[in-house]
């Protein structure tokens, strides 16, 4: 009998302490979103500083994780999800609008790849940084538009 008390009193603890820590997990990820939300405008993507007048923006929203924005020319949206410090962006959409700039498409294609090689971020002086999922180098820096 005492096993058995000492085995549910076990089996509680244990139950315990896991819902704990996936609720937990839940409220750092909410809170990540909710730091994340804004209006950015891309100031570099793959080390490269834009200096176009067209340059990407996007803006993230906690309320229902979505991602909207613009290439430079095309529309872009979809939604992403963040796991502690991963954030990744699911399937995004683009408008297919036709640019002549040449530079513009280049910057609009190295957007689209940076955004989809995402694997972790970090927001810093109202600088989000995006790194790659596969060594961890820098993709992309925006700055975030306080004045919204």
């Amino acid at each position: 009998m005492k096993t058995l008390a000492t085995l549910s009193l076990l089996l509680l603890l244990f139950t315990v302490i896991f819902t704990g820590c996936d609720e937990t997990k839940k409220v750092i990820d909410v809170a990540g979103s909710v730091q994340l939300t804004g209006n950015y405008i891309v100031s570099s993507i793959n080390g490269k500083k834009l200096e176009n007048t067209t340059n990407p923006t996007f803006t993230l929203s906690a309320l229902d994780n979505s991602f909207r924005g613009t290439t430079g020319c095309n529309s872009v949206f979809g939604n992403y999800t963040i796991d502690f410090y991963a954030l990744n962006f699911g399937d995004l959409a683009v408008s297919e609008k036709f640019c002549t700039d040449k530079n513009t498409m280049k910057t609009e294609r190295d957007f689209l790849d940076a955004l989809n090689n995402t694997g972790s971020y970090a927001l810093e002086n109202n600088v989000l940084t995006l790194y790659s999922k596969t060594d961890r180098s820098v993709l992309l820096s925006a700055k975030k538009d306080t004045n919204n």
